[in-house]
């Protein structure tokens, strides 16, 4: 008599739940290493000098290379990141043109986050009205953000957004622009400028992994007592042979 007789519900169940148990695990420690490769870029970057955009083009990845610029803001064409949060405050990243000088081309520079406790106010700041040397890093979303259903186009200056397209903006305004976001570093024109390097940490992803292996070695160990269990009951049942 065999003595392992786990059933068929079990074992179907096993058969479907492990592999992805298992998936997800090992998927949350991709995510970690990339993190980690990513924070290390990121630190190895910010400790070197600032180049001109022109410079920019021999990056294939320019995610946080950072450019030294000279120019001006376009003021009437701000854009307001909605849905961004500091310490549990709702507010908005300001984005704004920027004409580099030295490039001749305009780029989208965000100078940070600015609390909007009110949504019935539109919020304040102050751009400065002339020429600036500034520094700033470029940035490159690691994928598609979540986005809400989006409602009727907005219209008019300043223009709440939800994501950020710089190349729609230069078409709409008829200009040669850069196709990235790029962030400004603290000086005169910033704002709140703390921005996190990922969302999620290495270190949490690795504890997401753990938590699916446990899954997975709890499921495994219930389909194994189980079948232990049911044979073992099964060689105990009382024979019915007719004397």
């Amino acid at each position: 008599m065999s003595a392992f007789r786990p059933g068929l519900l079990p074992s179907v169940l096993v058969l479907l739940l492990l592999p992805g148990l298992l998936a997800l695990g090992f998927w949350q420690l991709a995510r970690a290493e990339e993190k980690r490769e990513l924070l290390a870029a990121h630190q190895a970057r910010q400790i070197a000098a600032p180049i001109s955009l022109t410079e920019l083009e021999r990056y294939p990845n320019p995610a946080y290379v950072r450019v030294q610029l000279q120019g001006y803001f376009d003021a009437r064409h701000t854009l307001l990141l909605d849905n961004r949060t500091r310490a549990g405050k709702v507010g908005v990243e300001v984005l704004q043109p920027f004409y580099d000088q030295n490039s001749g081309l305009w780029l989208l520079l965000n100078r940070g986050w600015l609390p909007w406790p009110d949504r019935r106010i539109t919020p304040t700041f102050a751009t400065p009205d002339t020429p600036l040397r500034l520094q700033a890093s470029v940035y490159v979303p690691l994928g598609e953000a979540l986005q809400l259903q989006a409602g009727a186009p907005a219209t008019g200056w300043p223009r709440v957004v939800s994501e950020i397209k710089p190349d729609a903006l230069w078409q709409q305004l008829g200009r040669g622009g850069l196709s990235y976001e790029l962030r400004l570093e603290p000086g005169p024109a910033s704002l709140q400028n703390d921005w996190p390097v990922v969302a999620m940490s290495p270190d949490k992803h690795l504890g997401y992994a753990v938590q699916w292996f446990a899954l997975a070695a709890a499921l495994l160990g219930l389909f194994i007592y189980f079948g232990l269990y049911n044979a073992r009951e099964t060689r105990h049942e009382p024979s019915h042979r007719p004397a």
